[in-house]
């Protein structure tokens, strides 16, 4: 082989790249034009590896040549790979148009779960009476929980309210303080003694347990509010007017109320709540047992034991408590039947709130 005919495979080369460039219709396409002419396997390289078969005074002369040729294949590469990104680009810009003058998709809004809504609105109403929110945890001690409430622990209370010991944590001897998950949100109310003096006027609102076989009415996890008012001369009359206006901003201002005897541990007196039925509206039904009246809550002054295990003197200062099943009260406002629907995660439910 002499010089012209390596120079005759040059040109040939270049021809057939320029071809291939112009005929290529995407970077990818092109990359491998690329690669097939001036890879590392590619036509140039392999041409000039047969350099050894021209004259040895011949060969200096190749750089010469061969340079220029890949020097212009590099140039339409180039070239070309800039024409075909700017006409990527270009139907992108065509394929993602947007309207600004188009109206916005509505956003779909989410709601609060109504247990949650009733939670808020019961804070909202005794909140206008000076009562303020407190949080309290869900796994407490056996002796906040029961002993510190005037239940010891062969009180028969225990037995209605069993609920989940945990076990205790490495390290802890087996003597230490029981945990469980609470069985009601009062062990909050100790807390609040413990921590404050009087006044106190404070809400504990959050989740218990119980063992209960679940059913329409009842539920092994449910929602509990109660409040907890202490102060010099607080009375009986104080409970009555404060639930009374509870009960006629949250069921109507017509709402018939009494007080019934009840008992509970750590009050005394106690008395359970009631209102008129608010599905039959007091002329009697299958909802109140043909009764005209439905139980909302517990409440009744704070046994003096109770103050005395939450650090204040009875002979000083009295108190009341009360406590209601957010559920039940939720269930009353919206008319709903099955307590399970609160945590079923179905949105037909939801989406109604």
């Amino acid at each position: 082989m002499d010089l012209a005919s390596f120079q005759a495979q040059l040109d040939a080369l270049r021809d057939r790249a320029g071809a291939a460039i112009a005929s290529a219709t995407t970077t990818g396409e092109l990359s491998e034009v690329d690669s097939g002419i001036l890879g590392r396997k590619g036509a140039l390289r392999a041409l000039m590896g047969g350099i050894g078969a021209l004259p040895a005074e011949d060969r200096p002369r190749v750089g010469a040549l061969a340079n220029p040729i890949r020097e212009q294949v590099e140039s339409a590469l180039a070239a070309r790979r800039e024409a075909l990104e700017a006409a990527a680009l270009e139907a992108r810009l065509l394929a993602e148009r947007m309207d600004v003058t188009l109206p916005g998709r509505p956003a779909w809004r989410g709601s609060l779960h109504p247990i949650r809504e009733t939670e808020r609105e019961i804070a909202r109403i005794f909140g206008q009476f000076g009562f303020v929110v407190v949080d309290s945890p869900e796994v407490e001690t056996d002796e906040l929980n029961f002993q510190a409430l005037n239940i010891p622990e062969d009180h028969p209370a225990r037995d209605l309210w069993d609920t989940i010991y945990l076990q205790e944590p490495e390290g802890v001897p087996g003597d230490g303080p029981k945990y469980l998950f609470r069985t009601h949100t009062s062990p909050g109310q100790i807390r609040a003694m413990r921590a404050s003096q009087p006044p106190i006027r404070i809400l504990t609102p959050g989740r218990c347990f119980r063992y209960e076989a679940v059913d329409a009415s009842h539920a092994f996890e449910f929602f509990q509010v109660e409040g907890l008012m202490v102060d010099e001369g607080t009375s009986m009359a104080h409970l009555r007017g404060l639930l009374d206006a509870f009960a006629h901003e949250l069921f109507g201002a017509g709402r018939a109320t009494r007080f019934r005897p009840g008992y509970y541990p750590f009050t005394e007196p106690s008395v359970a709540f009631d209102i008129g039925c608010v599905v039959c509206d007091g002329s009697g039904c299958p909802a109140c047992d043909r009764s005209g009246w439905m139980t909302i809550l517990g409440a009744g002054m704070v046994h003096p034991v109770v103050l005395r295990n939450g650090g204040i003197d009875p002979e000083r200062h009295q108190g009341f408590a009360f406590g209601m099943g957010t559920d039940r009260i939720t269930m009353l406002r919206y008319a709903i039947r099955d307590i399970r629907a609160f945590l079923a995660n179905d949105l037909r439910f939801l989406e109604r709130f």
